[in-house]
């Protein structure tokens, strides 16, 4: 199936094009996903999906198949499978950046295939999680980026601000019979102001497909994520009964 989104985000199209190739800064607006790894060509992660009282884990591998960055057009490749079964996902996602107005307009299209558990669901079911995601995802990268902007903002006033106070407190040249200002004695190094470091992050919570599509289509879904709850059930009791 295929699905169509479009969003703008608040900043020149320059900065946008470098923000979404840059997966591991972009990665926490994307709702259920883990980036594991990334070596500026291939993304290893997983995605999370909850279906009812069932929780599906993907995992798999995305690739930039085309970059052009004159045109500002990118084609990312992903393909998963289930960590626990036999679904399989994937997409083929197109996005185009223009400028315009308000910043940067983003045209997406996705070519996407699911089988499995999520595929019982209905194609416009998932395209109504699908808009919902995606207007997730553009609230959250909007807001990391125009925080960017001001916090680079913010840096360069206080930078100006200590430059020029610098100069009007630096010590003025000794006089005749005056010893000149202390300075530090070589070798011993400069103690480093503290720093936090980021720890790791940790896994994302999976997307609830029926939180994410809202009462009127949970109410489609309900019979379905029920019959996959008991499903499970059964499956889980078979294996221990065969365990005995």
């Amino acid at each position: 199936m295929e699905l169509r989104h479009e969003f703008t985000v608040p900043v020149p199209v320059d900065e946008a094009w470098r923000a979404l190739l840059d997966i591991e800064r972009v990665a926490p607006c994307l709702p259920g996903t883990t980036v594991q790894e990334f070596d500026g060509e291939k993304v290893n992660g997983t995605v999370k999906v909850k279906v009812g009282p069932v929780t599906l884990t993907y995992r798999g591998t995305a690739v930039f198949e085309e970059r052009d960055e004159a045109a500002h057009r990118m084609v990312l490749k992903a393909n998963g499978k289930e960590v626990r079964g036999q679904g399989t996902a994937r997409a083929t996602v197109t996005a185009g950046l223009t400028a315009s107005d308000a910043g940067t307009a983003v045209s997406v299209r996705t070519d996407f295939a699911v089988t499995g558990r999520p595929a019982q669901i209905g194609r416009g079911v998932i395209a109504e999680v699908g808009d919902r995601l995606v207007g997730r995802f553009a609230d959250c990268l909007s807001e990391r980026l125009a925080g960017a902007a001001g916090a680079e903002t913010e840096d360069a006033g206080r930078s100006a601000v200590a430059g020029a106070g610098a100069a009007a407190t630096s010590p003025a040249e000794p006089g005749p019979g005056k010893p000149p200002a202390a300075v530090a004695e070589p070798g011993v190094p400069a103690v480093p102001e503290a720093r936090a470091e980021a720890g790791p992050a940790g896994a994302a919570e999976p997307i609830d497909l029926l939180r994410t599509a809202g009462p009127p289509v949970t109410r489609r879904i309900v019979p379905v994520a029920l019959a996959a709850g008991a499903a499970a059930a059964v499956a889980v009791a078979v294996r221990r009964r065969r365990r005995r």
